[in-house]
C-alpha cells in the first residue's frame, strides 16, 4: 500500500471540505482505495490528508493531477492557504 500524504494550512474547513468532496470521482478514477482527513487538535486551520493507492505510480500521477489541476486554481482549491507539503509513503507494516 502506498499513501499520498498531504498537509497544508486552510482558511475555512467547510469550504475546503466542500472542494475536497467535489473531487471524489477523480480520486476514485485515480485508484484511491481510501482516504483520511485529519486536523491537529491545536490547529483547526490545518489539514492532513492520506490517500491510499495500490502503487506508487498511481500516487505520483494523482499528485501531478493535484498540482496541475487543483492546487493551481483558486476556484478548485478555494480554502487552500500556502503550498501543500507532500510525500509518497510505502506501508511496511499495518496491524
Amino acid at each position: 500500500m502506498f499513501t499520498l500524504h498531504i498537509e497544508h494550512p486552510i482558511t475555512d474547513f467547510a469550504v475546503w471540505k466542500s472542494a475536497f468532496d467535489r473531487f471524489a470521482p477523480a480520486r476514485k478514477e485515480a485508484g484511491v482505495r481510501r482516504h483520511r482527513v485529519q486536523r491537529p487538535v491545536d490547529d483547526p486551520a490545518y489539514v492532513i490528508v492520506g490517500l491510499d493507492f495500490d502503487t506508487a505510480d498511481q500516487a505520483a500521477r494523482f499528485l501531478g493531477f493535484l498540482q496541475a489541476r487543483v492546487w493551481s486554481s483558486p476556484d478548485n482549491a478555494p480554502a487552500l492557504a500556502g503550498i501543500p507539503q507532500t510525500r509518497i509513503l510505502e506501508t511496511d507494516e499495518e496491524p
